[in-house]
């Protein structure tokens, strides 16, 4: 049987108290408890052998008045005869022993006490030696009715008390966020947006609550980015499907090279489509990392690309380590937007070193992207035109395929303003990436 974690640190907390008290018992007992009843039995013995001893020096005349004064002052009493009752057989407590064991080594014999009942009260009494003969001393029960097991027994019942309380508090304290996490993790799993955790506690549970956090966000962005790229795509494929459906049509009652080189336009333009999208959602995160002389790549990127005139290279010699075709393919789609994007005019790439990595820059002269814009960019399916025509633009996922990437691999794709007019995107690839 599985049980909770509160029920198990409940359980761990009280065994910890429980075993705590014990030994804090121990030691109240061994160190402080007996050592004081040992020296109090030991003063009680003392006062009762001098008190018969005394009473037997005494003149006759004077022995009433000393036994008023020592039964008011030390509740002892003394008297003539011998102990009538029979001596004490059972186990009687460390107090009686020790005054036993005291009485003996003064008197140099063995000494038991006896228990009487006068009055319907409990009375011990003992044979000590006093002149020629013995005489009784006794004392009633209620001079050593201090009950020590009675008390330590009550303060262990106590304290039990309070660990379970305490332990349960503490359970509750530590399990209740866990409990929170618990539920919340579970409608993640359901597909559902949970609310987020309080990042407050101790440091670790808060520490787990802003990774949890952080993940329901990243889950989130997920889903809402799902939901856009499904619209989008939905969006961007009914175009080139209406324009099929119309040339088909058109091919049913004459046949028509233009609208034969539509089609294969249209299917050619879905089939690029649903590739960008398979990488969005691909990302190549599982390609290893290679040695990449990245002077060589740019230098083939640029001549593989639509206008290789149009592109203007200043790359010194670099080389890094990376995933090669996830590189290409993140360089590629920032080029094939500046050539787009900058008309006529040229396109520079520059690369650089940044500490043990490098930082690759591709600048247009194009009309640049707002300041507010430059994030809301990296979003499937979001251009800056509301047309949407392929004429003016792609399909709006050039760039959050390149953002893919980089968080795949750990790079850093940034957009600035370039200075003059323009765009400049900037890809910085961490050593040993």
């Amino acid at each position: 049987m599985t049980r909770s974690l509160a029920s198990q640190n409940a359980r761990l907390l009280v065994g910890v108290f429980l075993l705590f008290e014990l030994l804090v018992a121990a030691a109240v007992v061994f160190c402080l408890m007996l050592p004081m009843a040992r020296s109090s039995a030991a003063d009680l013995a003392s006062l009762m052998l001098l008190s018969a001893q005394t009473w037997s020096e005494l003149p006759p005349e004077t022995r009433p008045a000393f036994e008023h004064e020592l039964a008011a002052t030390h509740q002892l009493a003394l008297r003539a005869e011998a102990p009538a009752a029979a001596h004490l057989q059972t186990w009687h407590g460390p107090y009686l022993h020790f005054v036993e064991t005291s009485l003996a080594a003064r008197t140099g014999r063995m000494q038991h006490l006896s228990r009487e009942e006068i009055d319907g009260e409990g009375w011990l009494w003992i044979a000590l030696p006093s002149g020629p003969r013995d005489i009784s001393v006794g004392f009633p029960m209620r001079r050593i009715d201090t009950h020590p097991l009675i008390t330590l027994l009550v303060s262990l019942g106590v304290g039990l008390a309070l660990a379970l309380l305490t332990a349960r508090w503490l359970a509750s304290r530590t399990v209740a966020p866990l409990q929170r996490l618990e539920r919340a993790a579970s409608r993640l799993g359901r597909g559902e947006t949970p609310e987020l955790l309080d990042e407050t506690g101790p440091a670790e549970l808060a520490t787990l609550a802003r990774c949890f956090n952080a993940m329901a966000r990243q889950v989130r962005d997920l889903l809402t980015a799902r939901t856009t790229l499904l619209a989008g795509l939905s969006h961007d494929l009914r175009t080139p499907l209406a324009r099929m459906r119309l040339a088909v049509s058109l091919l049913e009652t004459q046949a028509s090279p233009r609208a034969l080189t539509q089609i294969e336009r249209d299917v050619t333009e879905m089939d690029r489509l649903i590739g960008n999208v398979l990488d969005l959602a691909r990302g190549l995160e599982g390609e290893a990392a290679v040695p990449i002389a990245l002077g060589e790549l740019l230098g083939e990127l640029a001549g593989e690309s639509r206008s290789p005139g149009r592109v203007r290279a200043d790359c010194q010699p670099l080389s890094i380590r990376a995933p090669r075709l996830a590189l290409r393919r993140a360089l590629g789609n920032l080029l094939e937007n500046a050539l787009r994007y900058s008309g006529d005019a040229m396109v520079d790439l520059r690369l650089e070193r940044a500490g043990g990595g490098a930082r690759i820059c591709i600048a247009d002269r194009g009309p640049g992207i707002p300041a507010d814009k430059l994030e809301v960019v990296f979003a499937p399916f979001v251009r800056l035109d509301a047309s949407r025509s392929p004429a003016t633009g792609g399909a709006g996922l050039g760039l959050p395929i390149v953002r893919q990437l980089a968080r795949a691999h750990g790079w850093q794709i940034d957009l600035r303003p370039r200075p003059g007019g323009g765009l400049e995107a900037w890809l910085t690839l961490p050593e040993g990436r």
